[in-house]
């Protein structure tokens, strides 16, 4: 089925933007988003040739994929949002492409640990500004009842990524190298970069809310205190953290357990683990943003209830994953809780939109994307790594099935916010 079919519906465009179009512009911003997730999921996939090159632990290996990214692309993410709020979002996503592009290709001329820290500080800046301007744009082709399924088909871009990155990582590994596989993936950037701005026509804004009107932007501290005000927002900002916290530190660190700990081969990555997580990690996003675009028709509780419950798969089945002793099995097991611990991202990033006036949405969702970033992307990989070097010396290689068992108390909390958040979202909805 293709995305046409899947998204077409809803309210006309005011503008006469068919449906066709508008399901193009979709297409770029998950092509551009691919590209973006394609660079993180590599460092991940390389990191054992990178490790054995330039000699860093497991803790900066945590600060590289994590923090270091993270810290960045949090900081820039605001203020790069507040720009979309008020200027061409469509530009900005194609500037922001060409910016982490070329330090991708930078990455690939390193020689150390703290020049590759240095130039992923460079990649987050620039990604930062993909996402919420992105989500911002898809909010203004697609009618809010569409909004969840229309988020999930963008945010494809991420297992699509891993499953891209992860494949091109192992076979980069053995014909042209860690370094030859940035400098591909920064090209790439680079050529599509001016292709999103040259074809996808920048929409206007709140042209598919027939009760929100195209308002003025607000400042970051109003859009703050939406955070503040709504209590399903509240909510939303710390099930959001913790789940975030949890599913970066697992998928960050499952390549490197499965190679390291389960003996799983380089080799194998591209052609096991890829398809794995490329498939798993679809099927949670779009199959959440899917159930809550249909549940959410009756009650709007499926904002928080459908998160939650995978949450509660998630958690028996990743812990029955890391306890067995073979590679083939683990991977098998890991295929249920790698679907659903990205079932809450399509819908949280929807339920911002939605309750959010049209010109502050790049902002609301940066602010979301804080939690994701902050906590998620840049504690949760480190905090494996801190916990897999503490238990080195007494566990060896099997340090890293204990660092990702210490993840699960989080997973708990994670799920308990959700389940916290349903009883808020229907008067939100209504206020």
């Amino acid at each position: 089925m293709s995305k046409t079919t899947l998204v077409h519906g809803g309210a006309a465009p005011s503008d006469g933007v068919s449906a066709l179009r508008r399901n193009f512009a979709l297409g770029m911003l998950f092509l551009v988003g691919t590209i973006n997730f394609v660079d993180r999921q590599l460092l991940s996939v390389l990191v054992e040739p990178i490790r054995a090159e330039m000699q860093f632990s497991d803790t900066q290996f945590g600060l590289l994929t994590g923090l270091a990214f993270a810290l960045f692309y949090a900081a820039m993410g605001v203020p790069v949002a507040m720009i979309a709020d008020r200027w061409n979002r469509v530009k900005l996503i194609g500037i922001a492409c060409i910016v982490w592009s070329g330090f991708t290709v930078a990455c690939g001329m390193v020689s150390n640990f703290w020049q590759l820290a240095l130039i992923r500080f460079g990649v987050g800046a620039g990604e930062a500004g993909g996402t919420a301007p992105s989500l911002s744009v898809i909010a203004d082709l697609y009618p809010p009842d569409r909004r969840p399924l229309a988020i999930g088909l963008f945010t494809l871009n991420g297992p699509f990524g891993v499953f891209v990155g992860a494949a091109f990582g192992g076979w980069a590994a053995a014909h042209i190298g860690w370094r030859g596989a940035f400098l591909v993936i920064g090209a790439i950037g680079i050529i599509v970069a001016p292709l999103l701005i040259w074809l996808v026509r920048e929409p206007a804004r709140g042209q598919m809310d027939t009760n929100k009107p195209a308002d003025e932007a607000l400042p970051f501290s109003q859009s703050l205190a939406m955070f503040i005000r709504r209590p399903s927002l509240r909510m939303l900002m710390i099930a959001s953290g913790l789940a975030a916290f949890v599913s970066y530190g697992m998928l960050n660190w499952i390549p490197a357990f499965l190679m390291r700990t389960q003996g799983m081969p380089l080799s194998a990555i591209s052609t096991w683990f890829a398809p794995a997580a490329g498939i798993t990690f679809g099927i949670g996003i779009l199959g959440g943003g899917w159930l809550v675009s249909r549940a959410a028709q009756r009650s709007a509780r499926a904002y928080g209830m459908i998160p939650a419950i995978a949450t509660a798969v998630m958690i028996p089945t990743f812990i029955a994953a890391l306890l067995v002793d073979s590679w083939q099995i683990s991977l098998a097991l890991m295929l249920v809780p790698m679907a659903a611990c990205t079932v809450y991202v399509a819908p949280a990033l929807a339920l911002v939109q939605n309750l959010t006036p049209p010109r502050s949405r790049a902002t609301a969702a940066a602010v979301l994307m804080l939690m994701f970033n902050i906590v998620g992307l840049g504690l949760g990989p480190l905090f494996a790594g801190i916990v897999s070097d503490g238990f080195k010396p007494q566990y060896g290689d099997e340090s890293l099935r204990w660092a990702l068992l210490a993840l699960m108390p989080f997973a708990v909390a994670a799920g308990i916010a959700q389940f916290t958040m349903t009883k808020h979202l229907e008067g939100d909805f209504t206020e």
